[in-house]
């Protein structure tokens, strides 16, 4: 790979991924710790200038300290929480955040309705546990679910009815298959980021809401795309189909030929020729296929002064191309590309 493209590639992921919390950040300066107030847990502390956030992480605590009122913020990641009671939380009625990543949780151990009583939640985080069911019922006013590295096998339907301000949903490395989501994501009409990669899907989700612009389904097990899939998302932006077992008899002509697509990644696939994408479509990523053949029909159906794909980034290296597999009609298809790989795997 060449060294001028990694941080640039870097960056490109970086604008469409979604938003990593470094939880020690919002604990600022040790200087602003102080001594736990009249209402502070012993086992935690709370910031005497962020008097809304409570830091209980990396306590080794096997249970939730009672929430006092007032909390909006609240840190249990990296604990050995085996169980959380619903008494921990009768006053937390202003709690916005909260992050139990790193625990030892199992859905047994849940009391069930604590999170749906909780009417001011927006995030949930419960990264890294033991769960095999996603939680619930949520608290209608949630923004934001992370399920990520745990044991789930099956997103119950029905599960996120009513979550109308659910934005963003990672449900990445655990063990779910396609039937093991169907209906899953069925009436989230804000739902725009959806991750579902490192998992067992045999196919892509489907019964999307339209308003879905990032969907990230890489190393799975997806052998074909439905013909009409992109075509009734309309706001789909970024697609990410690596790693799985794509190849040319599974996607039909012109299954990714859609206006809205910024980003399509293709790459580490079966694939034997270059589909049919957009115009409009600027990062193409289709490295590690078994492509022979450069056709620039497939990004420019016909070439003017003002017709010409936008394609920024398109990589076709580890394929079986070389450069001299570019025709000379490349250059005016692709007259606004600054990156294109098409060097083979040695």
């Amino acid at each position: 790979m060449s060294p001028l493209f990694v941080p640039l590639l870097a960056v490109l992921i970086g604008q469409v991924s979604p938003s990593h919390y470094d939880y020690d950040y919002y604990q600022g300066p040790s200087m602003m710790l102080g001594p736990p107030g009249p209402n502070c847990p012993e086992e935690c502390e709370c910031p005497v200038l962020f008097p809304s956030a409570m830091y209980c992480n990396k306590r080794n605590l096997k249970s939730v300290p009672v929430v006092p009122n007032g909390i909006k913020y609240l840190y249990l990641q990296d604990n050995n929480l085996k169980e959380i009671k619903a008494s921990a939380f009768v006053n937390a009625t202003d709690l916005r955040w909260l992050i139990l990543d790193n625990n030892q949780l199992t859905n047994g151990a849940v009391e069930k309705g604590i999170f749906e009583k909780l009417g001011s939640l927006e995030k949930l985080h419960v990264n890294f546990n033991n769960l095999t069911e996603p939680l619930g019922p949520l608290a209608k006013t949630m923004n934001e679910l992370k399920i990520t590295w745990n044991k789930l096998s099956k997103f119950p339907s029905g599960t996120l009815s009513g979550l109308e301000n659910l934005t963003m949903i990672d449900l990445h490395g655990n063990e779910l298959t396609s039937d093991g989501i169907a209906g899953a994501f069925k009436g989230l009409k804000s739902l725009v980021y959806l991750d579902v990669s490192k998992n067992k899907l045999g196919k892509l989700p489907m019964g999307l809401p339209s308003s879905i612009e990032m969907l990230y389904a890489d190393y799975n097990e997806i052998g074909s795309v439905p013909k009409e899939f992109a075509n009734k998302l309309p706001q789909l932006q970024y697609l990410r189909i690596a790693h799985n077992k794509l190849a040319d008899a599974g996607i039909p002509p012109g299954a990714f030929n859609v206006s809205t697509l910024i980003e399509l990644d293709l790459s580490y696939n079966k694939l034997q020729t270059i589909p049919e994408v957009n115009e409009n479509l600027e990062n193409l990523y289709l490295q590690v296929n078994k492509i022979s053949k450069f056709d620039v029909g497939s990004f420019c159906k016909y070439m003017t002064a003002i017709n010409f794909s936008k394609l920024r980034h398109l990589r076709l290296d580890g394929n079986n191309l070389t450069r001299s597999s570019v025709p000379d009609e490349a250059a005016n298809c692709l007259r606004l590309a600054t990156d294109v790989m098409v060097e083979p795997t040695d």
